[in-house]
């Protein structure tokens, strides 16, 4: 069924168990402060999912070397169902995280729908071990672990490991390379996963990369795909309210171009978005600008 014709579910699902308590937590709240709802002309109520936060505990564990491995398992059972119920109810599921390691219970739960595809736009590769992770925080591993690379603990949930396959995943935006050669995290370049880091974006133009998206989504036997959206993927000239801040990144009206034309395909059962940081939108304008942002993508 084409976009256009299904309702929107937005999910509320701020949690921060891969990350921590910087202010990720708002990031639903403030985006639903600031009109998504009806920038999306989304009349449906919101699903609050628990988000466990409560539970976080700081210290890595022992056996995974990841935060809170056992409570987000736990978690991800939770948003897995919520994802399942709205998309057996033929809706679109808008996700507001939170961290990145929303994906865990998001992909986990379409896995039996699949095999599916994901278009990952982020400025992080995302793909750090528990080992070469400095923080133990899933939310730089969440690709991997999605991928089924980690601890089975996160990557098997429900027996329905790998979530997704590397020759499925599209990564659009990376422009950590630098760091991830620092600090030795496994090269996301050595996958089957297909890339267009943001030095690839700069030599050909969003408009070229986003036909070539298209042209690799419409030759695949592929049926569904999911969008997961790191805020921290736009320049942070326009939005510094992330917690890991890098030089550069792209403008509001490519992203815009990229999603309104993904949705478009009738193959993207949902979207996720994480990791803008409220606390660091003190007079709320860089959540206002997204919002409406947003509301220029969606077809």
């Amino acid at each position: 069924m084409s976009f256009q014709r299904r309702h929107i579910q937005i999910l509320s699902a701020p949690s921060i168990l891969g990350l921590r308590h910087s202010g990720v937590e708002l990031l639903a709240q403030s985006l639903l402060q600031a009109g998504l709802a009806e920038q999306l002309n989304d009349q449906l109520p919101v699903i609050h999912v628990p988000t466990l936060n409560d539970r976080y505990n700081p210290k890595r564990d022992p056996v995974t070397q990841c935060l809170n491995p056992g409570t987000l398992r736990e978690f991800s059972l939770q948003l897995g169902a919520a994802v399942d119920e709205t998309v057996q109810r033929n809706r679109f599921v808008l996700v507001l995280g939170g961290d990145c390691s929303i994906l865990l219970g998001i992909l986990s739960a379409l896995q039996p729908y699949g095999p599916n595809g994901l278009i990952f736009i982020d400025a992080h590769a995302d793909f750090y071990s528990p080992e070469t992770s400095v923080t133990g925080e899933t939310a730089d591993m969440d690709l991997a672990l999605v991928t089924g690379h980690g601890p089975s603990i996160l990557t098997d949930i429900n027996g329905r490991e790998p979530y997704i396959q590397e020759k499925n995943v599209i990564h659009i935006g990376q422009r950590d390379e630098e760091e991830t050669i620092l600090y030795g995290s496994p090269d996301i370049r050595e996958t089957a996963i297909r890339r267009f880091p943001l030095q690839t974006i700069r030599e050909q133009g969003m408009t070229a990369v986003t036909t070539q998206v298209l042209g690799q989504i419409d030759a695949s036997p592929l049926k569904n795909y999911w969008i997961h959206f790191d805020m921290d993927v736009l320049s942070d000239e326009l939005n510094p309210a992330v917690d890991y801040r890098l030089p550069g990144g792209l403008r509001f009206d490519e992203v815009e171009h990229l999603l309104r034309q993904l949705l478009l395909t009738g193959k993207i059962t949902g979207m996720s978005i994480t990791v803008f940081n409220p606390q660091l939108d003190e007079h709320g304008l860089i959540a206002a600008a997204i919002t409406e942002s947003l509301g220029r993508a969606f077809p």
